[in-house]
């Protein structure tokens, strides 16, 4: 065998667990993500409050652990003559400003549903190309004991270390 066929083997070999290792975890990304792109998992100002279990898969995708912090409402602003520091001239100005902006339109708010769904769709791509490349090592390699221990490793680890 020639030295690059022996590097091809290898490589090929090396792909093949890595590919199986990281499996568990690419179809967890590309999972969460896909809920992210569309912010399910964040509470609105609306009346939308989102499942725990999507909460918490959330908070492990962007924190690596799954304590979700409890978020305090935001406090209502000062009323305007709250101020207390006396300087009308600063408050003049601000009216002056909030009555200028009122005047102009305002400008229309920019859509992100198109990079929304570009990214729902690479999530899926990414889903899909994972489970059939978890597929083909089963279909194309002899060695299933092999990729099943690698795949139960992929999802066993992660869970071991999530207390650290």
């Amino acid at each position: 065998m020639s030295q690059s066929n022996a590097f091809l083997r290898l490589a090929r070999l090396l792909h093949l667990y890595l590919g199986a290792f990281t499996a568990p975890a690419l179809l967890f990304f590309a999972f969460t993500g896909a809920l992210q792109s569309f912010s399910l998992h964040e509470t609105t100002q609306g009346s939308y409050k989102p499942p725990a279990w999507i909460a918490t898969l959330a908070q492990l995708h962007k924190k690596q652990t799954t304590e979700v912090p409890v978020r305090r409402p935001r406090p209502d602003s000062a009323p305007s003559g709250a101020r207390g520091n006396g300087d009308h001239d600063h408050h003049d100005a601000g009216q002056a400003q909030q009555a200028n902006a009122a005047n102009t339109p305002a400008p229309k708010p920019k859509s992100h549903l198109p990079m929304k769904i570009f990214f729902l769709v690479v999530s899926v791509g990414l889903f899909f190309s994972t489970l059939t490349g978890i597929y083909m090592s089963y279909r194309y390699n002899n060695n299933w004991v092999v990729i099943t221990g690698l795949l139960v490793a992929g999802v066993v680890l992660p869970l071991l270390l999530l207390p650290f």
